[in-house]
């Protein structure tokens, strides 16, 4: 590997992507060296620089990848993610999965890959998210014993664009709460005459709401008292962030898969 960390991106032409791009081109660690699409994307050809807005840098978005990477953040589609999965396990690249709502095919690609790279997955790059998961972790291990019993409602807010409800964000908080709480069930929305709330659920809520680029609100109801934990992203380069501190720690990993937990250091 060279002394810069030579930056594959997929999905380059994509709104994330370009952060990706433009956050990496600043940063001394990494090399961007190159942009990948798929074969139909209209941003084919053109310079990732000038595309991410920061001018020209030499790396023309392409769908294959002709260059020598070190490592690659996904920032594309499920079908996307399960290209670049593939990719990586056939080179042995090291990989970041960051796109959002991977399941059935091309999450079996990326666990797949896992066997023979290191892959990096998580609901959420966000560093700020992925401390507050271990927060409301904590606070749901002391809480599940309460005599009275905690109701626990998980409420997200994402920008009008975002195809997925709830967000994978959401139901990973909603998973760590039941994993130390022992729920059952889990609900999406109310509506109608639903009758009392039973203890074992917890209910999810999306929102919807013009350029919002992420926040989440657990909330923990006891008895006359309540508890919000809340973590809001203010630019979509939180992400980007924690994608690029992603990239530089799996670099060097052996083939295995990661979380953002191991980025951080946090244990489970």
């Amino acid at each position: 590997m060279s002394q810069r960390i030579r930056l594959g991106v997929n999905g380059a032409g994509g709104r994330m992507g370009q952060r990706i791009v433009a956050l990496a081109a600043k940063d001394p660690a990494f090399e961007v060296a190159a942009a990948l699409e798929s074969p139909t994307a209209p941003t084919l050809g053109r310079d990732a620089g000038e595309l991410a807005g920061i001018g020209h840098i030499g790396v023309p978005v392409t769908s294959e990848l002709g260059e020598r990477v070190d490592v690659i953040i996904d920032f594309s589609m499920p079908t996307g993610t399960a290209a670049a999965a593939a990719l990586c396990a056939d080179r042995q690249i090291p990989l970041v999965v960051a796109t959002t709502g991977i399941d059935g095919q091309p999450r079996e690609a990326v666990l797949s890959a896992a066997q023979v790279t290191p892959v990096l997955l998580s609901p959420s790059m966000s560093l700020a998210v992925n401390l507050t998961m271990k927060l409301v972790r904590d606070a749901a291990r002391i809480l599940k014993n309460v005599p009275e019993g905690v109701d626990v409602e998980i409420i997200e807010r994402h920008h009008r664009f975002k195809e997925d409800a709830p967000s994978g964000t959401a139901l990973r908080f909603g998973q760590i709460v039941a994993e130390e709480m022992n729920q059952t069930e889990h609900v999406h929305g109310r509506h109608g005459r639903v009758g009392q709330r039973p203890h074992h659920e917890i209910g999810y809520h999306a929102l919807r709401t013009g350029d919002n680029v992420g926040e989440h609100t657990i909330v923990f109801g006891l008895i006359g008292e309540t508890i919000d934990v809340s973590v809001k992203g203010h630019t979509r380069d939180s992400y980007a962030y924690g994608a690029l501190a992603a990239a530089k720690f799996l670099v060097t990993k052996k083939a295995g898969l990661y979380n953002m937990n191991d980025v951080l250091g946090l244990g489970e």
